[in-house]
């Protein structure tokens, strides 16, 4: 026995293993060709609403960078008033202390769930980053990179200082058809045709 072995054996010296938990292995029934069919229909019908919102490496923002991003056709009126905080949030999403990819999936699902709700207004808070141990804010440059991405976004900037300031932004959806059938209907109504 050399010194190492030695050594090691002293050290060792009234150690017990640990004790091995027994673990029952548990079959699952598969149910057969009925479930398989049915599982397989409803991830083809999730396949269409697949989040595709990227998480590869991006630049950093500053945490007081001023965002601001607006689609072809949207009024500068309307960009304008959005700016300026003047349109009645209809719903917030709060990012602090989440990952990139818990994030991902939640601002995912909060415009699509804000679009089948008709909502126009929304707001997601996602911080400046001052809690990060990064040089720059994550949340808020992954926020900037997804918010395009999504057709739903007409257009979307940093908030007023009440409501977040650089740490969070308005975001203004497009109209569903439903939306739009009302304001084509009470126009008509207005010019008494």
């Amino acid at each position: 026995m050399n010194d190492d072995d030695r050594l090691f054996a002293e050290e060792m010296a009234g150690v017990k293993p640990l004790e091995i938990e027994r673990r029952v292995v548990i079959r699952k029934d598969d149910g057969g060709a009925v479930n398989i069919a049915a599982r397989r229909a409803a991830a083809t019908a999730q396949s269409s609403a697949r989040n595709f919102l990227s998480t590869s490496e991006i630049e950093l923002l500053d945490p007081y960078y001023v965002l601001e991003f607006k689609r072809e056709g949207v009024q500068n009126g309307v960009f304008r008033r959005l700016k300026q905080g003047k349109y009645a949030i209809e719903a917030r999403l709060d990012l602090h202390k989440m990952t990139v990819e818990q994030a991902r999936l939640q601002v995912f699902e909060f415009i699509r769930e804000a679009m089948k709700a008709d909502l126009r207004t929304i707001m997601i808070v996602h911080g400046r980053g001052h809690h990060s141990e990064s040089t720059g804010a994550v949340l808020k440059s992954y926020v900037n990179r997804w918010l395009p991405e999504m057709e739903e976004v007409q257009g979307f900037c940093s908030a007023q200082p009440q409501h977040g300031g650089a740490g969070a932004v308005y975001i203004m959806l497009r109209k569903s058809e439903k939306k739009k059938q009302e304001n084509r209907d009470r126009l008509a109504r207005g010019r008494g045709f």
